[in-house]
């Protein structure tokens, strides 16, 4: 089986409308729908709700659940706020310090921009408490597929050690300002086309070696 692609993403929030209107003003999503009933659906439990969907562009659609009967919110105390978060992508840096401003400007705090390296990011929270993200790519092709290379190596060795693997340490060796990002004579881009000639190096002498 091949899945097409996301249907919806749903989450719980406090009050409905107040998360409609959030993501409306604050991230420029459309309302789309709204579902209530007074009994789940699947599992037939007598659960009063407000669902409410909301467009996060190109087909992907964001969903709240409101529940008014039910103990208030909680989140999972052992995982880091850091942790669960929705990401949504933005299509330059320039929008992405643009979004940025805006928020600050709401009262909202931001953290970031941070360098990702391959993107760059901010981070704030909704008024449910929800991590969110936006991030705007910047890596080059020859970065992409030099991770693509490697991540089936990378997720072998975290599966066996539970330690950052160095595949990809040229990632986050030094931190690249927006200067830097115009010229591929950059710490980071030295160090990463450094990591790949001797990745091939000892591809090359691998395969020497087992003729």
């Amino acid at each position: 089986m091949k899945l097409d692609r996301i249907h919806h993403v749903a989450y719980r929030c406090h009050d409905a409308k107040e998360t409609v209107e959030w993501y409306v003003k604050h991230l420029g999503m459309d309302f789309i729908l709204a579902i209530a009933e007074d009994q789940v659906p699947s599992t037939k439990a007598p659960d009063p709700y407000m669902h409410v969907f909301l467009d996060a562009g190109q087909g992907n659609v964001l969903a709240f659940f409101e529940l008014p009967g039910a103990p208030a919110m909680g989140r999972d105390a052992n995982t880091p706020d850091w942790v669960q978060h929705i990401a949504f992508k933005v299509h330059s840096v320039q929008a992405l310090e643009e979004a940025q401003a805006r928020l600050q400007a709401a009262g909202i705090p931001v953290l970031g921009i941070t360098d990702h390296t391959i993107f760059k990011s901010i981070y704030f929270f909704d008024p449910n408490g929800h991590r969110l993200e936006l991030a705007a790519d910047v890596g080059s092709a020859e970065m992409y597929k030099a991770l693509d290379d490697v991540r089936w190596e990378m997720l072998q060795e975290w599966s066996k050690t539970k330690r950052a693997p160095r595949h990809a340490a040229w990632m986050h060796e030094c931190q690249r300002t927006a200067a830097e990002y115009a010229t591929k004579h950059s710490d980071c881009h030295i160090r990463f086309y450094q990591t790949a000639a001797r990745r091939d190096s000892s591809i090359t002498a691998g395969a020497a070696r087992h003729r």
